[in-house]
């Protein structure tokens, strides 16, 4: 008698959306075109940058088709940069195109770095010129020569030249699946060098979508992204969630309590997704107390133990929404959460609560 294998059927709301990172964009951008979608929140209030959803489609369009000025559909191409807006236009402009986009921690030194470009098989790299102390520009240039199949530099510090060199090209963005990979991210996992997982399109797009739908975050929320592009937190659970939210997304370089305390007041922020030492460095500052915090109504956080005091603190305090969130990047990247009622005080682990799991 042969084998047969069985499977679970998970629940069917929230509905499964056969879209595309690209097409997200569109989506929220045919929808909501006059709606805020990108700020960013550097110190200086004079220097931070706006984009529309239209403006930001349109920016993602034009990276979109700089790229395959220099690569094929399928290709793919590393990112290597702290938070900064182009890194979000690279994320889309690069799905916009059909290409596949590796992920590089801006932390990583020359033998990370080069592991990763190299074993991606990447056949461009798009970086900033440094990073704390960090040259990955010349890191990039010294590595070259030994990963055979790199071969375009791009500088984020000409951004404008590199968009500006597809300007003039006709041809029609291609076709690109949800079934389609989207990333690779590298996950150190538990011993030797970082590791590659694949994720697709219709798994990015669903599941940070759906995380957020089960903290039950409304349309056009304004989202603080604090956790860093290069891993599945920032650029998907973040940037993606607040996509599929048609929302405002106030995206912070590095995270510093007293900026990001300022940005929640100034911008009315309502939600935002952490690590415990991010929120213990905001309670502990001197500015909490005296910061206007009360539109902070959905928190998140995980990647370590989130202490019971903590969540109890957050909740008292400002009366927010605390979600505990359990993930990994091959999971794209929430495997479970729990959902209200919140976690009591002394029991805020996945034991004795709710919890759900993104599709």
């Amino acid at each position: 008698m042969p084998l047969t294998m069985s499977h679970a059927v998970g629940p069917v709301e929230p509905q499964v959306r056969e879209l595309t990172l690209g097409g997200l964009l569109t989506w929220a951008a045919e929808t909501a075109p006059d709606r805020l979608a990108l700020i960013s929140g550097v110190p200086d209030p004079s220097a931070r940058r706006e984009w529309t959803y239209a403006e930001l489609y349109s920016a993602s369009v034009r990276t979109a088709h700089a790229l395959l000025k220099r690569f094929e559909p399928g290709e793919r191409v590393a990112v290597w940069a702290p938070n900064i807006p182009e890194w979000i236009m690279m994320e889309f402009g690069a799905a916009l195109a059909g290409l596949v986009l590796v992920t590089v921690n801006p932390g990583f030194r020359q033998h990370e770095a080069e592991h990763v470009l190299r074993n991606s098989r990447a056949a461009g790299v798009v970086v900033s010129p440094a990073f704390r102390g960090n040259q990955m520009l010349a890191i990039v240039e010294e590595v070259q020569p030994r990963c055979p199949e790199l071969r375009e530099v791009i500088r984020f510090d000409e951004w404008s030249t590199f968009l500006e060199s597809g300007a003039d090209s006709p041809a029609p963005l291609p076709t690109v699946d949800p079934g389609d990979p989207a990333m690779i991210q590298y996950t150190s996992g538990t011993t030797g060098l970082p590791k590659g997982a694949l994720l697709h399109h219709r798994g990015v797009v669903n599941n940070s979508a759906h995380t957020l739908d089960l903290m039950e975050v409304g349309d056009g929320c304004v989202w603080l992204t604090t956790m860093p592009m290069f891993h599945a937190g920032g650029c998907l659970l973040c940037v993606v969630g607040a996509v599929s939210r048609r929302g405002t997304q106030v995206l912070v370089e590095s995270f510093d309590p007293a900026l990001v305390l300022e940005l929640i007041e100034t911008y009315r922020c309502d939600g935002m997704s952490t690590v415990p030492t991010m929120l213990i460095s905001m309670l502990e500052h001197p500015n909490f107390d005296s910061t206007d915090l009360s539109s902070l109504t959905h928190l998140s956080s995980g990647a370590s133990t989130v202490p019971a005091p903590l969540v109890t603190t957050f909740q008292e305090r400002l009366g927010a929404a605390f979600t505990i969130l359990f993930g990994q990047t091959e999971c794209s990247p929430m495997a479970t959460m729990t959902t209200r009622p919140t976690p009591s005080p002394t029991r805020p682990a996945p034991s004795g609560v709710r919890c759900r799991t993104p599709r």
